[in-house]
């Protein structure tokens, strides 16, 4: 099976621990790699993690809060001091060009690549990009400012023809194209083949949703239903939960009240506040809702099944 996999780079809130840098991840979907917001230390998490600079062509950002988009002009700068030559496509509000352009013009005047900039909506789900493996969609979260999650999904793969009845039917390349497409065969006595005689069904096309920061906001749930992974926000405990409400955060309990009700398969909790050094209670009390609960680490990478 082809690889599907989240890294995590940074998992704190607002600013950088000792043990846990501000928000970013590397997605690797069928060797194409997408950075999901980029906090500050990206690059030096990338370095660490031995991921390929040249292979991330695409960068989402889910909104413009410092602690996911301070480690983007150095990261920026340095694909240039690497030579890069092929075009940048960074994704995200459209105010970060008006952001970043006086400081491209001061620091990188001669930069050897091409940045675009895709603006992001914020008011419905949306198809951002896709290719013959992946699809992207961005829809809203609810918080301080405008902010959206990702959604990501492998492309619909074909079914197999089972090898036996190649030879058992002795079936020519229009009729193995045929039957993967769902047409029905029929053999030389006029017998209709079932299905589960020719073809080995295609596996259900894995998906990761990625939510961080935003309240409690039940909208999204519609928006997620049954993704294999889900990484949602758990800023605080929810003893917390009226600053979590007022600086519009979530907690652990509610972020397994989210991915419960989206019936979901795994969730990740990350985003931490920096007064928590010891994570376990917030896994805890997730656990107390959504028993498929995991604690992410930085640079602990997670299999999407």
């Amino acid at each position: 099976m082809n690889n599907f996999s989240v890294t995590i780079l940074g998992s704190n809130s607002a600013l950088p621990t000792s043990d846990r840098y501000p928000s970013a991840q590397i997605l690797n979907v069928s060797e194409r790699f997408f950075l999901i917001d980029c906090g500050e230390g990206t690059q030096m998490q990338l370095r660490r993690n031995k991921v390929n600079f040249s292979k991330i062509h695409h960068i989402f950002l889910s909104h413009l809060h410092g602690d996911h988009v301070f480690g983007l002009m150095g990261l920026i700068s340095t694909f240039g001091l690497l030579g890069r030559t092929a075009k940048l496509h960074i994704h995200a509000h459209s105010d970060l060009k008006g952001i970043l352009q006086p400081q491209l013009d001061y620091f990188c005047a001669d930069l050897p690549y091409v940045i675009e900039f895709s603006d992001l909506t914020y008011d419905e789900k949306v198809l951002i990009y896709e290719d013959k493996k992946v699809k992207v969609e961005s829809f809203p979260l609810s918080h301080r400012i405008p902010t959206c999650g990702f959604k990501f999904t492998e492309q619909p793969k074909e079914a197999n023809i089972r090898k036996p009845a190649i030879f058992k039917y002795d079936l020519q390349v229009r009729e193995i194209v045929a039957i993967k497409n769902g047409e029905p065969f029929t053999d030389d006595q006029g017998r209709v083949v079932p299905e589960e005689e020719l073809i080995i069904p295609a596996p259900k096309p894995r998906s990761y949703a990625y939510c961080s920061d935003t309240k409690y906001y039940r909208k999204l749930i519609s928006h997620i239903q049954g993704v294999d992974l889900l990484y949602h926000e758990a800023t605080f405990m929810h003893d917390l939960k009226a600053l979590a409400k007022s600086s519009m955060h979530t907690t652990a309990k509610q972020a397994a009240t989210i991915a419960r009700d989206a019936g979901v398969k795994q969730l990740l909790l990350g985003h931490f506040s920096s007064r928590y050094r010891d994570l376990q209670p917030l896994l805890k009390e997730a656990k107390g809702v959504f028993e498929n609960s995991l604690l992410v680490k930085d640079n602990a990478v997670f299999e999407v099944y």
